[in-house]
């Protein structure tokens, strides 16, 4: 198929992530902090996209909105269809288990579980049976170069390696869309370059969508499409 059929595919495909009208405040004291103002974003199907933008322009906030995180959110997010504000805590639960995948910026692995159980955990807790969680975790960290460290703790990997299990975890359970908050800024740039390498060949190769926030111009412009958060809104 030409790349130009594939384009018409995904233009015609349902986004994995629509907002519209994305808003929220929070208020200190007497004073209203409007953090996002009104945002509308478009997220198709094996699209990679940056959300780039300087600290505290709203990044981690919008992440966290269309990751059902937090509410007292107004405004609409569509998650591969489906509208977030019509579901109830339990549904919400369930679509962002079968949905989304994350990845942060620091890896919050497990201490108590090496690598494999580490990306295990998630493929368990949708209910697949033990040796279809081990064979698709093994299958995964064999991709990020981790084959020989399957059995090893957090404690005795690498920041970058951390950060690959990181990344296995968040692609688990096959999420239509992956969520990153800034997933190299905790590693050295030489490290960075390559574990985000790697995390475009993953998600590519998976056939999985991004947002991936980031404030590095550099690693945006590996991304299929770039959008530019300022002030609360997109430019």
């Amino acid at each position: 198929m030409s790349e130009e059929s594939l384009e018409r595919l995904r233009e015609a495909a349902t986004p994995v992530l629509k907002t519209h009208q994305l808003k929220r405040s929070f208020t200190q004291a007497d004073v209203t902090i409007e953090v996002l103002r009104g945002v509308d974003l478009e997220v198709r199907p094996g699209e990679i996209v940056a959300l780039l933008g300087p600290s505290g322009s709203g990044k981690s906030t919008l992440l966290q909105a269309v990751g059902l995180l937090e509410g007292g959110f107004e405004g609409s997010i569509r998650i591969v269809g489906r509208e977030a504000s019509e579901l109830d805590n339990d549904q919400r639960t369930r679509l962002r288990r079968e949905a989304l995948g994350f990845v942060y910026q620091f890896h919050h692995l497990l201490p108590d579980f090496d690598a494999r159980e580490n990306v295990m955990l998630p493929v368990l807790i949708r209910g697949a049976e033990v040796d279809a969680a081990r064979t698709r975790s093994d299958e995964l960290l064999t991709k990020l170069g981790l084959g020989g460290r399957l059995t090893h703790r957090p404690a005795k990997l690498s920041g970058g390696e951390q950060q690959r299990v990181a990344v296995a975890r968040a692609l688990a359970n096959r999420p239509p869309l992956v969520l990153a908050d800034e997933p190299t800024g905790n590693l050295d740039e030489a490290t960075a370059d390559v574990v985000f390498g790697e995390f475009l060949q993953l998600v590519r190769g998976e056939g999985s969508a991004a947002l991936v926030a980031t404030h590095n111009e550099r690693i945006a412009g590996k991304m299929d499409r770039v959008l530019r958060l300022h002030d609360g809104r997109l430019e």
